[in-house]
C-alpha cells in the first residue's frame, strides 16, 4: 500500500485528499474525515478516472462539510467552541506581525487563542497549520494525562503494561495488543470529560487480560467502572464534538 497527500479541483475548488494505493484490492472506498478527502483503491485504478465518474457529488459533499453552517469541522473563527477536558472552549482569532500561526489554549479563561500572521491569507493553509499546531498541544497534554491514569489504573487492577503511544485517530479511542501489553490512544482524549478518559483507559487495560468483548471482559471494566455503560453512551452520544 502506498498514501499520497494532496489536493485535487473539480470545478474550481481545491479538495484536499489522501490517496491509498492498494496493489491487492479491487474495491473502491470514498469518504470525508473532517474537511479531508479519504480514496482508497486498487493501484491500477486511475485517481482522475475517479474524479470524473464522482466528481460532483465529491464536490457536494465537501461544499456541505466546509459550510459554515456545518457540525462536521472546526472552521477556527471567532467565538466557535471547541471542547477541552469536557468543556467548551471559545476561539478568539487575532492577526498580528508574525512568521508563524501561533495556538495557546488558555484554561483559565476557556479560550483557544489564535494568532494568524497578517500576511498569511491563504484560508486552507492557515487552518492546516491551526490543525496543525492543536494536534501538537493535545498530543503532548493527552500523553501527561494518559500516564497518570495508567499509573493510578494499573496500581488499583494489578496489571502491568509494556508502553504506551498517543496517535490521531477519531474513529477509535483506544486500541490494545493484549499479547504485547501495548496500548495506544487517541490524542482527542483530552477533549473528553476525566470520568470518561478513566472509562476508555480501563477498557484498553482489561483487554490485557480478556483480548474479546464477552462478558468477562465487560465485568472486569465494570468492577471499576460501574457506570461504564452511561459512559460509553455518552461516546456515542457525543462522538461528534471531538472535531478539529
Amino acid at each position: 500500500m502506498s498514501n499520497a497527500r494532496y489536493y485535487i479541483e473539480i470545478k474550481n475548488t481545491k479538495i484536499p485528499v489522501i490517496v491509498r494505493n492498494y496493489s491487492n484490492k479491487n474495491s473502491i472506498k470514498i469518504f470525508f474525515s473532517g474537511d479531508i478527502l479519504n480514496i482508497s483503491k486498487p493501484k491500477w485504478y486511475s485517481t482522475q478516472k475517479l474524479i470524473n465518474k464522482y466528481g460532483n457529488d465529491i464536490l457536494n459533499e465537501y461544499n456541505k462539510i466546509i459550510s459554515p453552517q456545518s457540525d462536521y469541522i472546526m472552521h477556527w473563527v471567532n467565538d466557535e467552541k471547541l471542547l477541552y477536558k469536557g468543556k467548551a472552549f471559545t476561539v478568539i482569532r487575532k492577526e498580528e506581525n508574525s512568521n508563524k500561526v501561533f495556538v495557546n489554549i488558555d484554561e483559565g479563561k476557556s479560550i483557544i487563542d489564535i494568532k494568524i500572521p497578517k500576511k498569511l491569507d491563504d484560508e486552507n493553509v492557515i487552518k492546516e497549520s491551526i490543525v496543525r499546531c492543536i494536534k501538537n498541544i493535545f498530543k503532548n497534554n493527552t500523553y501527561v494525562i494518559i500516564q497518570e491514569k495508567l499509573d493510578y489504573w494499573t496500581k488499583e487492577m494489578n496489571l502491568e503494561y509494556t508502553n504506551f503511544k498517543i496517535n490521531d485517530t477519531k474513529s477509535k479511542y483506544g486500541s490494545c495488543i493484549p499479547k504485547q501489553k501495548k496500548l495506544f490512544f487517541s490524542l482527542r482524549l483530552i477533549m473528553l470529560p476525566d470520568e470518561i478518559i478513566d472509562s476508555i483507559v480501563v477498557h484498553e487495560l482489561a483487554h490485557i487480560v480478556y483480548p474479546n468483548h464477552s462478558k468477562d471482559f465487560y465485568d472486569l471494566v465494570k468492577k471499576y467502572i460501574p457506570n461504564y455503560d452511561k459512559s460509553d453512551k455518552w461516546l456515542k452520544d457525543n462522538s461528534y464534538l471531538l472535531k478539529l
